[in-house]
């Protein structure tokens, strides 16, 4: 099986993590593996938020888009802050416009969409400070398997 990703296609879906946040204080995380360690993976992707110490933001508004490749399930996990202000059809809505970009082969874009239109809610709620740092890496991070 090939690499979900391309080299150029994780920098091009850096890129749009780089963008999304360049006007709010948000975070986003994109986290791929080859399997879901737990039946449902809304219960992974909370697990992995923690593991990637996502709760710890200041504002509690990171955002998680988790994908397992040879299983084929996503989820989206936003923490209390940006949950509180967006509600579950946001994320309803990202998935499913994920899911249509991913029914086509094209992961890129895909990730990329909503990882543009999470950033546009992030700066609804929660605009850039002239003092934000970025408190969580852009880098896309993976689970067991090298072919994620």
């Amino acid at each position: 099986m090939p690499k979900f990703l391309s080299k150029d296609q994780e920098k091009a879906v850096m890129a749009a993590i780089k963008e999304a946040e360049t006007n709010t204080s948000g975070e986003i995380r994109v986290h791929i593996e080859p399997k879901c360690k737990e039946e449902n993976p809304i219960d992974r992707t909370k697990e992995v938020f923690t593991q990637l110490k996502m709760h710890e933001t200041e504002f509690k508004n990171g955002t998680l888009i988790y994908i397992s490749t040879k299983d084929k399930k996503i989820a989206i996990w936003g923490d209390e802050g940006i949950n509180a202000k967006v509600g579950q059809d946001f994320w309803d809505a990202e998935l499913a416009l994920m899911a249509k970009y991913f029914k086509a082969n094209d992961y890129e874009s895909g990730l990329r969409e909503a990882i543009l239109h999470i950033g546009n809610k992030l700066k609804e709620f929660f605009p850039y400070q002239k003092d934000d740092i970025n408190e969580l890496s852009d880098d896309i991070s993976y689970g067991d398997g090298s072919d994620a």
